[in-house]
């Protein structure tokens, strides 16, 4: 399936919008640099033209908000697929990567700053060694992607490896450039772990999904429990996985710095928050954000479907309030905002919170 763009001005008749290029894969590099999130408003770079011990040069490196790095390579003209395999060459160097290579690599990119105040900073979070580079993820950014490249990278994809392309294109308006993009895959999946917990390797999964709910200025947990949802928002990254979720799945909720505070079970699938609504104290359904009054739930991007808070609705089990979190040393953690954790760490975690939530199966 090859990608084509095309963009029409708004008119009568509408006119098409002529193709144009870059005239160097710099200045890609430079916009990106200028403006992530040409990429991605979910990442952070933390390193440009990376110099591997294979004797490559990776374009950038990013990480997300749970310490997955991301490679990127970008090509401004058509894929060869000997591109894929070169970022799949550049990735054996980039899972090798200790913390403290990670830091450096930052230093050198931001000449001299905190990687782990930056993260904070950006993401609202702590960023420890366990969770850093736990996982990598692969993306090539190329104005066209050939039939051989498509195949490789769905049949990689298709198999659990996190590969991804960018198609971008370039046309003019007015004297202006204007640059389009869109992924080839679109994927709800988190990345999957590179190392295993302490206890073991992966193992069949068991069926409980974990879930992750910040707490702060922007959702409140007090009227999470009190009207039955869980939500994600401010950047597709923390939305996303809630798509994960469907009708009589249970979760089990961990409020980050806090520890896990409920368990529950889905009644419905995500919504944004344009569409969610509440039952008031008169028993009628209204809007949530008319409701919601103890957090922002990120009300001025209520229009954005990639910035908006989406919601999932859940008939709690049992819950207890922050200061009363279950945290102890040992526990799952995970900063997906959604996943389905294939850990031994997580199997005697579910049985753990069983026992301190009283809940029984069936």
């Amino acid at each position: 399936m090859t990608i084509h763009h095309a963009i029409w001005s708004v008119g009568h008749p509408p006119v098409s919008l002529a193709r144009a290029k870059l005239p160097s894969e710099k200045t890609l590099e430079e916009m990106i640099v200028a403006a992530p999130e040409i990429l991605s408003d979910s990442w952070m770079l933390i390193g440009r033209q990376a110099k591997t011990s294979h004797g490559g040069i990776i374009d950038l490196l990013a990480i997300a908000p749970d310490g997955t790095l991301v490679l990127i390579e970008l090509k401004r003209d058509k894929t060869p697929w000997t591109v894929i395999a070169q970022a799949l060459d550049y990735a054996t160097w980039v899972e090798s990567l200790e913390p403290q290579d990670i830091v450096a690599i930052y230093s050198r990119f931001s000449k001299g700053r905190s990687l782990s105040d930056d993260f904070r900073a950006r993401f609202g979070g702590s960023l420890n060694d366990e969770m850093l580079n736990r996982a990598h993820e692969i993306v090539v950014v190329a104005a066209e992607l050939d039939a051989s490249s498509e195949r490789i990278v769905t049949y990689l994809a298709d198999r659990g490896i996190a590969i991804n392309v960018l198609c971008f294109q370039v046309f003019t308006f007015g004297g202006q450039q204007l640059l389009s993009r869109v992924w080839l895959n679109d994927r709800v999946d988190p990345p999957v772990e590179k190392k295993s917990d302490a206890g073991g390797g992966p193992e069949p999964w068991n069926g409980e999904f974990y879930a992750s709910f910040g707490v702060g200025s922007s959702r409140s947990w007090n009227e999470a429990v009190r009207y039955g949802f869980i939500s994600a928002g401010g950047a597709s990254w923390y939305s996303k996985t809630l798509g994960l979720l469907k009708a009589g799945d249970r979760i089990w909720v961990k409020s980050p710095d806090h520890g896990f505070v409920g368990v529950g079970i889905v009644t419905g699938t995500a919504e944004p928050a344009a569409d969610f609504q509440l039952m008031n104290d008169m028993g009628e359904r209204v809007p949530a954000l008319d409701i919601l009054k103890e957090g922002d739930y990120h009300r001025a991007f209520a229009d954005d479907p990639d910035r908006c808070e989406w919601f999932v609705s859940v008939d709690w089990l049992a819950t207890v309030p922050l200061n009363q979190a279950v945290k102890e040393i040992g526990l799952f953690g995970n900063q997906n905002t959604v996943c389905r954790p294939t850990t031994p760490k997580w199997r005697t975690t579910v049985e753990y919170l069983k026992t301190r939530f009283a809940v029984v199966d069936g």
